[in-house]
């Protein structure tokens, strides 16, 4: 089976970052709860990741929550910053990790939001529809940094900058860019940046993490045992404790600063980003003479992603993946838990088939998954 479905999960992950886990299993030990040599050495390897992310990221350590997934983050960011009677601007290419969120304080009364639209073609009209939308009571832009549908890129650093001049707070998503493209909570004035650490990051499932900047104020969604203030009936005030109750994962932090490691070591952004690009740009060019595709590869802007979508003629993208699945090729169709991005690109039909590369995908990968979907096309008369 060849694996391009990696903005889902990254797979394979690299040898250390089994490693590290194994090694945090054999530790057997809760981090923060405990006097022992076995505690403090738990407690020891989630600090190493802390200070890993902080410093991959632009923040302080402190300011590094750990979370089990990027859902999860941003859900505490999102439910935790904004309050009754704020409003909330978001945009047309949101997975649903921020729109049903965002949807559920709306139904209960509690905000209200808008949806700017994105001009995969002209970031100063996707600023200028953010701005349009600003009202006396807006609080916050919750954004994604790339479509995980079409791979379009938004432009980070020019609606940062409008929300600092208009004194709102800015939630970046970076599921989809965390580990490829570069980004500095302190160099970009980013307030909060939700990210996952299965996918671009190396990690494994059920890890990932909140960052905050500096000054932000977030509360808690959950309260319970931290390991500090325990004489205390009151939740701790001071990240990470406020935002971290309960054990944490040891195995799966480990493993996710094994896998922030290895990107830093490889050069993450300008490695991925340029071995990626490639292995995209030959695949758009092989799909792109395939009689019946349909390819959404201009929804992206040009910029440099590491997944094409399309479909082909007027089969259900479901059934096409199910047809490369027998050929030995995993990808990702139907609607990608994006109700938003398909509505935007009039593809709520059938939804698309999505391939996703990786940092271990190679040329010949991408050429054979191709051939692969030439000869359904034959078959299918297209």
């Amino acid at each position: 089976m060849i694996y391009l479905d990696n903005a889902a999960t990254s797979f394979p992950k690299p040898q250390s970052v089994i490693n590290a886990m194994c090694r945090a299993q054999l530790c057997g030990a809760n981090p923060g709860r405990g006097g022992h040599s076995l505690s403090a050495r738990a407690g020891e390897t989630v600090y190493r990741c802390r200070e890993k992310l902080a410093g991959h990221f632009g923040c302080k350590s402190e300011n590094v929550i750990f979370t089990c997934n990027c859902t999860a983050a941003l859900n505490t960011a999102i439910k935790g910053v904004l309050k009754k009677g704020d409003h909330v601007i978001i945009s047309s290419l949101e997975h649903n990790s921020v729109l049903r969120p965002v949807h559920a304080l709306c139904e209960k009364g509690i905000i209200s939001y808008s949806v700017a639209r994105v001009n995969p073609f002209d970031d100063n009209e996707t600023l200028r529809s953010f701005a349009s939308h600003i009202r006396e009571n807006t609080r916050a832009v919750v954004m994604t940094h790339v479509s995980n549908v079409f791979g379009t890129v938004l432009p980070v650093e020019k609606i940062c900058a409008l929300c600092k001049a208009r004194g709102l707070i800015f939630i970046l998503d970076g599921a989809q860019s965390a580990g490829s493209h570069k980004i500095s909570l302190e160099k970009t004035g980013i307030d909060v940046l939700c990210v996952p650490g299965h996918k671009g990051l190396l990690g494994p499932m059920g890890t990932g993490a909140l960052l905050i900047g500096e000054g932000v104020e977030i509360s808690e969604l959950t309260q319970g045992g931290t390991g500090s203030n325990s004489l205390s009936p009151a939740q701790p005030t001071a990240y990470p404790d406020r935002l971290e109750s309960g054990t944490l994962n040891l195995p799966g932090i480990a493993g996710l600063c094994e896998g922030v490691s290895y990107l830093e070591k490889i050069g993450a952004e300008r490695y991925v980003i340029s071995h990626e690009g490639e292995l995209v740009r030959l695949l758009c060019e092989d799909l792109s003479v395939i009689d019946g595709v349909r390819l959404y590869s201009e929804m992206n802007g040009g910029k440099s992603t590491n997944l094409v979508s399309f479909n082909l003629g007027d089969l259900h993208s479901e059934y096409v993946a199910s047809l490369l699945d027998k050929g030995g090729f995993a990808v990702r169709a139907g609607y990608h838990c994006s109700y938003l991005a398909h509505k935007t690109y009039n593809t709520s039909e059938k939804g698309c088939v999505r391939v996703s590369t990786g940092v271990f995908t190679t040329k010949k990968d991408v050429k054979n998954f191709a051939n692969c979907l030439n000869k359904i096309a034959k078959d299918k008369k297209m």
